[in-house]
């Protein structure tokens, strides 16, 4: 499983959700998120649960939505892969809705879309670059 390939899969899914989520949570939401959040915001993030969320979901993304799927078309991986992070995303999202007071509503939507857009996406770029390598 640590072939050439696998690894390139791997840091394709990696670098296309980190810097698309970047730009996402940094420049595009990032208001929005502090605006609905307001006091929930920690100061200063865990960067190790980032960095957690950050290397273990695009394996996630790899698992199920490119080598599950090595023999199905992009299309039908990015499907895989947004239909996952919708449910990673809901699970999340939901979950602090049950369980956080005051978890905005709107919040809970916005970020759900935003899971599965983002997983599908580097999901499509992992799938375009299993088919590409041919180690």
């Amino acid at each position: 499983m640590t072939s050439p390939k696998y690894i390139g899969v791997y840091f394709t899914i990696f670098l296309v959700m980190l810097l698309i989520d970047m730009v996402w949570l940094r420049v595009i939401a990032v208001t929005w998120y502090q605006e609905a959040m307001g006091p929930l915001l920690s100061d200063k993030p865990n960067l190790y649960a980032a960095a957690a969320f950050y290397f273990l979901f695009p394996l996630g993304l790899m698992i199920f939505g490119v080598l599950l799927q090595a023999d199905a078309n992009v299309l039908k991986a990015v499907g895989i892969g947004a239909a996952f992070g919708f449910f990673a995303y809901a699970t999340y999202d939901l979950t602090n809705l049950a369980v956080i007071k005051n978890w905005p509503l709107g919040l809970t939507f916005l970020d759900i879309a935003w899971g599965t857009f983002v997983s599908g996406v580097s999901v499509g770029a992992g799938k375009l670059t299993f088919d590409y390598l041919k180690v």
